[in-house]
């Protein structure tokens, strides 16, 4: 019995460590640059095709326009993945600054290549690092994860106002 426990133990750890090796042996931050493109793909995109006179658009007047939105996500970026990184954001106060199309899409475009930073240096082990973020101690994949989940919830946003406004969202065009 002993010995079936052992061979048995041997064989699970050989095909784990086949599974993380054809995986790239960084699951966790491989599954999480996926998803990362996926909503970089669908803010960028839509950045880029909402016309410039919708960027003041909202629906009612007790919230963010478009434009404002976009500005949020940017400066997000910056702090959410210089938070995981530890480097310095190189723009700040882009929603309150910045307000026309040419703007904000630069500064959205900016705000994701320095969060590509971020997960260009990132593997698991360094992942499971903790950093401060948001009053406590967090993973570096968690800080990152947040931030994505930070940026799909305005893309929500986005694509309600796409809707409103007669345009289809990036994620559901062909293609996407």
């Amino acid at each position: 019995m002993r010995r079936l426990t052992t061979t048995v133990a041997v064989i699970l750890a050989i095909g784990c460590a086949t599974a993380l090796a054809q995986m790239g042996g960084n699951p966790a931050t491989d599954g999480a640059k996926w998803t990362y493109g996926m909503v970089k793909g669908y803010l960028i995109k839509t950045a880029e095709q909402v016309p410039e006179a919708d960027y003041a658009f909202k629906p009612t007047p007790e919230v963010r326009s478009l434009g404002q939105i976009l500005g949020h996500v940017a400066d997000s970026n910056f702090q959410i993945c210089g938070a995981a990184s530890g480097l310095k954001p190189p723009m700040s106060d882009v929603e309150k600054t910045k307000t026309s199309k040419a703007d904000l899409v630069d500064a959205v475009k900016q705000s994701f290549a320095f969060c590509d930073q971020a997960y260009a240096s990132m593997n698991d082990m360094k992942g499971a690092e903790l950093v401060k973020f948001f009053g406590g101690q967090r993973s570096r994949l968690t800080v990152l994860d947040f931030n994505m989940g930070h940026d799909f919830e305005h893309y929500g946003n986005l694509v309600t106002y796409m809707r409103l406004k007669g345009m289809v969202p990036p994620s559901s065009q062909r293609g996407m």
